[in-house]
């Protein structure tokens, strides 16, 4: 419907001023989103009532007025469905929203599409458009709660990332400082076996010394005890 004019705008609350466009729109989207309290489907409220309920007035300022405007109560046609088609894709078209994946834009033009839906079946049935409005708070309410569990866990796993690589930094030094001590004991390992080698050549060139020796004093005694066993039969003879 139109808009009507209340009179002089109320004083802006704080924190937000009529001269911002951009508060003005987070206003009044969050008119549009908030749940109200909707009459229950036994009673037999009026249809404006009901649409009032499903689909609150929108009140803003504008040049110092105060307006609000309410929800249409005509029924739609054929031709508001198409039409309503039509501008849909018009404006997925012109906001340039994804056709797949998580888009605020085109979720945005899919509730509102869905409340124009849920406002032309209230007129027709006012009960079966109550029912249509649970279904979209039940909607509403899953999505915040698969939200709030991603940016919950998108948090911890920047904290794990954080944790992660405050460790990083600690466990590199580690891995460089066994690194060192590594390189230190391989080193000490090549300098012990040159060592053994050279204790083992040098012990073997000992014993072959030894043994060359103690192989001349036997020659040389046999050669003696020879010797004398020769000059004591020529004493003899």
């Amino acid at each position: 419907d139109p808009p009507l004019e209340l009179g002089p705008a109320p004083a802006p609350s704080e924190g937000m001023t009529t001269s911002d466009p951009k508060k003005l729109q987070t206003s009044v989207k969050a008119q549009l989103s908030k749940k109200v309290q909707t009459p229950h489907v036994g009673s037999r409220p009026s249809t404006e009532d009901i649409l009032h309920a499903v689909l609150p007035p929108r009140e803003w300022a504008e040049g110092g007025r105060h307006y609000i405007q309410y929800v249409s109560s005509q029924a739609a046609t054929r031709l508001d469905v198409i039409q309503l088609q039509e501008a849909l894709d018009q404006r997925l078209m012109e906001r340039q929203a994804r056709e797949a994946g998580i888009c605020p834009v085109r979720e945005e033009l899919y509730s509102q599409a869905f409340d124009e839906l849920i406002r032309q079946v209230t007129i027709d049935c006012p009960e079966r458009g109550l029912l249509l409005l649970k279904v979209r708070d039940e909607i509403r309410m899953t999505i915040g709660a698969y939200q709030t569990l991603y940016q919950s866990s998108v948090t911890f796993g920047t904290r794990k990332q954080l944790q992660a690589e405050q460790g990083k930094a600690e466990t590199e030094a580690h891995i460089q400082e066994l690194e060192t001590t590594k390189k230190d004991l391989e080193a000490r390992v090549v300098e012990l076996r040159n060592k053994c080698e050279a204790i083992e050549r040098r012990e073997a060139e000992r014993a072959t010394f030894e043994k060359k020796k103690r192989q001349e004093e036997i020659d040389f005694l046999k050669h003696q005890g020879q010797h004398l066993e020769h000059f004591l039969k020529q004493l003899e003879k």
